[in-house]
């Protein structure tokens, strides 16, 4: 028997709901450090990693027992934020926001076993290239993406972009790196290879997040201050052109934020902080559910835990 959750951060009351995507039932909620911000998921679904920015802290969560079982603390965590696991699962990168620091943790023993600087004002996101090679940590305040090798663990190029750049991901082919920036709210498509941008899309009011469907199909951007979720058809073909380009916006609720696909690509799942709500996003149909789920307050970061019982 198959139970997925949504694994829903709940910023201003501290907690995580883990909630059934498909009866709307929230089956636990979780009491976490202050402020928690991003999640992400082992690939074998046992633990959770929760950073909580302004607690400087990172819970460990066991999915079985809903516990945290764990508390990572460092000198040098100041508005930890950005987390994604290696390819192969065995190391967790995640990205200091004010100390502009990459911290590389073993997930086996939760043992912090690097530490690095970015050199670059607010440090933020972490992504990974689909081949594991690479990673992309955006900078809001340097407006610039490092690329960092995953083989040596250093830094490798910083690659400009537009105005305080935070959604980051890589189209699962891995040819194209997309980047959504805050400031001025636009996309820009780049050449994983050469670096250079080929394509530069208007989105909403400070888009903040980048989502790709597991076929690479879309990229799901939500627009944080208009209230809208830019779907992107990643290669719209269009007389004799295939381009990125925007095919619809939608409206979800107030400040949309975290956003997190089902592993079959059916459905999106996108936080909306100010609504306390979850909008539902049919992928076939391009439209929102009638009925959102409800959550905690302010939740924002959110992932997908699929397990067998």
């Amino acid at each position: 028997m198959r139970t997925d959750l949504l694994v829903v951060l709940n910023k201003d009351e501290d907690t995580v709901s883990f909630i059934r995507p498909d009866t709307q039932e929230t089956v636990k909620k979780v009491e976490t450090d202050f402020n928690p911000h991003e999640v992400v998921i082992t690939h074998d679904g046992k633990k959770t990693y929760v950073t909580c920015s302004l607690g400087n802290k990172v819970n460990v969560i066991d999915n079985e027992k809903f516990e945290i079982v764990q508390t990572l603390e460092h000198e040098d965590f100041d508005f930890p934020h950005g987390v994604d696991l290696t390819k192969d699962g065995k190391k967790l990168y995640l990205a200091s926001t004010f100390s502009e620091k990459v911290f590389i943790i073993d997930t086996e023993t939760d043992k912090i076993e690097k530490v690095f600087p970015t050199y670059q004002d607010k440090s933020h996101m972490i992504s990974f290239h689909p081949d594991g090679s690479k990673v992309y940590i955006p900078n809001i305040g340097s407006h610039n993406v490092t690329v960092v090798d995953t083989a040596s663990e250093e830094v490798l190029n910083h690659i400009p972009v537009g105005r305080g750049p935070e959604g980051v991901a890589v189209h699962p082919y891995g040819h194209h790196l997309y980047v959504a920036n805050q400031e001025d709210g636009t996309l820009y498509v780049i050449d994983t290879e050469t670096y250079e941008t080929l394509y530069k899309r208007r989105l909403g009011s400070v888009p903040v997040r980048l989502v790709f469907s597991p076929d690479g199909k879309y990229a799901l951007i939500p627009n944080r201050e208009s209230g809208e979720l830019s779907i992107i058809e990643t290669e719209q073909y269009l007389k004799g052109e295939v381009r990125p380009w925007e095919v619809k916006r939608l409206r979800v609720g107030v400040w949309p934020g975290g956003v997190v696909f089902d592993p079959d690509g059916a459905y999106a799942y996108v936080a909306n902080n100010k609504t306390n709500d979850i909008s539902v996003i049919n992928m076939t149909t391009l439209k929102e559910e009638a009925e959102r789920i409800d959550t905690g307050v302010h939740p924002d970061g959110i992932a997908y835990l699929r397990r067998s019982e």
